[in-house]
């Protein structure tokens, strides 16, 4: 139990630290608004997770795999909503400057927003369901318990990492203060983020 746990955490602790949509999301708002409203969307981000647990663990992400035209369905609505917060973005002030505070959503809103994230995207089932199998140390036993643990682990460990990354991005962000294009800057990388991974979730790779 303890080495299949350790090997799992070596390597979730790798996938997290890898560039990833997630990961360059929290990023890129935490430059923009600070390191609490990166810890807020880390939080849902993270939050998002319990749902795909949980299909993993009762067998319902299964269905979803088995099933092309729900698993479409279901990374359409994903990627709308995705490119729908692209012309929130988009439509907001062209001219932000971090300098005098850059707009942004309360800490309970991007907490909302992290867990749809997570929820509307199916790749973190398939993920989840093709990754945890592999590290249940007693496939005879109780397997719903198991994927829970894993789950949980998961997450803490994700959150630890999104969380860091948040908080070093939060100092970056005293330093793009002084520019004045910055705040312009990091309106179209938010943009391109949440563009980018609606292509990434509608995409086969």
């Amino acid at each position: 139990m303890i080495a299949s746990l350790l090997a799992f955490l070596a390597a979730t602790a790798l996938l997290a630290f890898s560039p990833g949509p997630d990961n360059i999301y929290v990023l890129t708002q935490s430059i923009a608004n600070g390191s609490k409203s990166g810890l807020a969307t880390t939080a849902g981000l993270i939050t998002g997770c319990i749902v795909h647990t949980t299909l993993v663990a009762f067998g319902l992400s299964v269905i979803i795999a088995a099933s092309p035209y729900l698993f479409l369905a279901i990374k359409i609505v994903g990627a709308i909503y995705l490119l729908y917060l692209a012309y929130k973005v988009y439509k907001s002030d062209s001219t932000i400057n971090l300098a005098e505070g850059a707009p942004k959503k309360t800490y309970l809103a991007l907490f909302k927003q992290g867990v749809l994230m997570n929820i509307l995207n199916p790749k973190v089932t398939i993920f989840f369901l093709a990754f945890f199998p592999g590290f249940l140390w007693d496939p005879e036993g109780n397997t719903v318990y198991q994927f829970y643990v894993l789950g949980i682990l998961f997450m803490v460990e994700s959150f630890l990492i999104f969380g860091s990354i948040a908080i070093v991005a939060g100092k970056i962000s005293h330093i793009l203060r002084t520019s004045e294009k910055a705040g312009v800057v990091l309106k179209w990388l938010q943009i391109i983020v949440f563009i980018g991974i609606a292509i990434f979730v509608l995409s086969d790779y």
